[in-house]
């Protein structure tokens, strides 16, 4: 018997309808993972499976005694009022704290009456049901799951209502992780881990006693949990067996097959209605009015449609000048801030070719973006040094998007230092999905998603040959990381990429360079360790627990050329870049 049953529900806001004729049916043990654009309806379909909101239509049953837990993508503000971290955690155990106090109980009775037989009986079973049901353990359960959510010892005594947002969500998943209800719903439950945590919670889920209902954009994170993918799309759902890769496949395939079926009943089509038009007033007028008759009851009550697409995000990236052959070089080169003076890390003697493709992986506040802007030139490194490259132009995306204006429009944004014409930057915004009032937005007012497009925008007018990416794909949905993967795959310059996007890093980088301060430590000071190789033969080197390859001696082949976008902006070098220009 499933877990629950929805039949032919639906959803509309206003005249705008969201979803409709929806049927589906969760069984026990399920990992399903639930995808599809922004705005279609995922979150909503959530809470109307678990009974937080009425469908327009149709019906959703449950099984009897079933427990949810839903993760909601923002926890609300009463959640753990009044408690601390871990008593938060320990108001999951309730039962097993009323257990503990009545064996205390006893043992404070038996104490006090050592012949009494009977209480030696109660105590027995009671110890023994308290030991069935984890009593001895729940303490380590509890510090397990908040370690591997990322939380430490000093975060145990912090009251919940003043961790911050992602904190909160972080406490309200490990609180649910501990409850372990019959079904679990989560909405983006890796938006606030770092690939650390996101690696314990994949491990903790394929070993999860109930079904599981997944929205993420984490499509590495789907591959290793689900093994079944809803896809809402204009309306629909579309089921498909497998993890998000197996539904990237299934999807073309489907996508291709629907499209040739289009194509063969469009030529259908076209020959019939050219035999009615050349026969309908000849001498097979009869067999012409037949042929109409059966094509119009075809087209009503058989005619496929045409394969629909959502509009995609179209960027284009290009190396307007080619740099030197060596990139960037580092020596002895140490990360931090002047003000304290304390290294956050160290940095092995690194020399990045033209075409290299570098992921900086690493715990969140390790100092990842530290060490971008110290590339920049915007922090002055603490020892040591780095410098670029003859003719590298560079293209920096920041997490923040720091480089955008609140007061600017989306138009005034794009337009400010190129030769582009009002008319000419609308066109450009659009395939940046920015079309008709939208342009005049202010930056202000903008969803992460869409400031994350504006940047990605400003970034392919600049011409870079190098490009430092932080978190390019936050808040971006599942389409527009696809597209962004495919740009940067085909660009022909460089790359440096923070990012927890394990899938982005497993297609992308070339080499892997990774920010673990538990890991490395050199004269007290943390290290980054460089892999020379992709992102699958790193995770099997460190997982065996191998030392990595040195860095590669010899520079890679050239990419393929592609062409540079319309309308340069340079991004200016400041004084501190222009000195560390390789001699």
């Amino acid at each position: 018997m499933a877990v629950i049953n929805a039949q032919n529900i639906s959803r509309a806001y206003g005249p705008e309808d969201i979803f409709e004729g929806v049927s589906v049916s969760i069984p026990h043990g399920a990992r399903i993972g639930l995808v599809g654009p922004n705005g279609a309806g995922k979150t909503s379909l959530l809470r109307i499976l678990i009974g937080l909101e009425a469908p327009d239509t149709g019906t959703v049953t449950m099984a009897k005694s079933t427990r949810l837990g839903f993760l909601p993508q923002r926890t609300e503000e009463g959640f753990g009022a009044g408690r601390t971290l871990w008593e938060q955690m320990l108001s999951v155990f309730s039962d097993l704290l009323a257990q503990e106090t009545r064996l205390h109980d006893l043992a404070d009775a038996i104490a006090a009456y050592p012949d009494d037989a009977g209480l030696l009986e109660q105590y027995g079973s009671a110890q023994a049901r308290f030991e069935r049901e984890g009593g001895y353990t729940y303490a380590n359960r509890i510090e397990q799951v908040l370690t591997g959510l990322g939380f430490e010892p000093g975060d145990y005594q912090r009251p919940v209502t003043q961790l911050s947002g992602g904190q909160r969500t972080r406490a309200l998943l490990a609180h649910l992780l501990l409850e372990a209800p019959d079904l679990l719903l989560l909405d983006e439950p890796t938006n606030h881990l770092d690939i650390q945590a996101i690696e314990w919670l994949e491990n903790w889920l394929r070993d999860y006693p109930g079904a599981l209902l997944i929205v993420s954009h984490d499509r590495y994170f789907l591959d290793r949990v689900v093994t079944h993918i809803w896809e809402l799309i204009f309306g629909q759902l579309e089921e498909y067996r497998g993890n998000f890769s197996h539904y990237a496949q299934q999807r073309e395939e489907r996508h291709t097959a629907l499209l040739r079926a289009y194509e063969r009943q469009q030529e259908f089509i076209a020959k019939e209605e050219d035999y009615i038009r050349r026969n309908i007033a000849g001498q097979n007028t009869r067999q012409a009015q037949g042929r109409r008759k059966r094509l119009e009851r075809f087209l009503k009550d058989e005619a496929i449609l045409a394969p629909r697409h959502h509009a995609r995000m179209h960027l284009a990236l290009g190396s307007v000048e080619r740099s030197g052959d060596e990139v960037i070089r580092t020596r002895d080169l140490v990360i931090g801030y002047h003000d304290d003076r304390v290294p956050l890390f160290t940095v092995p003697d690194i020399t990045l070719y033209r075409g290299e493709r570098a992921a900086l992986i690493g715990p969140n506040g390790a100092g990842k973006t530290t060490f971008m802007k110290t590339l920049l030139g915007q922090l002055a490194p603490l020892g040591g040094t780095a410098k670029l490259g003859s003719a590298v132009e560079i293209g920096y995306f920041a997490q923040a998007h720091e480089g955008l204006h609140d007061t600017k429009t989306v138009l005034d944004e794009i337009m400010e230092g190129t030769q582009l014409l009002p008319a000419e930057a609308r066109d450009y915004l659009g395939k940046y999905l920015f079309s008709g009032d939208d342009v005049y937005k202010p930056i202000s007012t903008l969803s992460g998603g869409e400031r994350g497009r504006v940047a990605l925008a400003r970034l392919a007018l600049s011409g870079p040959n190098l490009l430092l990416l932080d978190e390019p794909t936050n808040h971006l949905d599942i389409a527009s990381q696809e597209v962004l993967e495919t740009v940067l795959a085909e660009f022909t310059g460089t790359i440096i990429l923070i990012t927890h996007d394990r899938y982005l890093v497993r297609n992308l980088a070339t080499q892997i360079w990774d920010l673990h301060p538990a890991r490395g430590e050199k004269n007290g000071k943390n290290e980054m360790i460089v892999f020379a190789g992709p992102y699958e033969e790193y995770l099997s080197s460190r997982d065996g627990r191998t030392a990595p390859p040195p860095p590669p001696a010899k520079k890679p082949q050239p990419a393929r050329a592609t062409t540079a976008p319309s309308g340069t902006l340079r991004v200016p070098m400041s004084k501190f870049e222009r000195g560390k220009r390789l001699a």
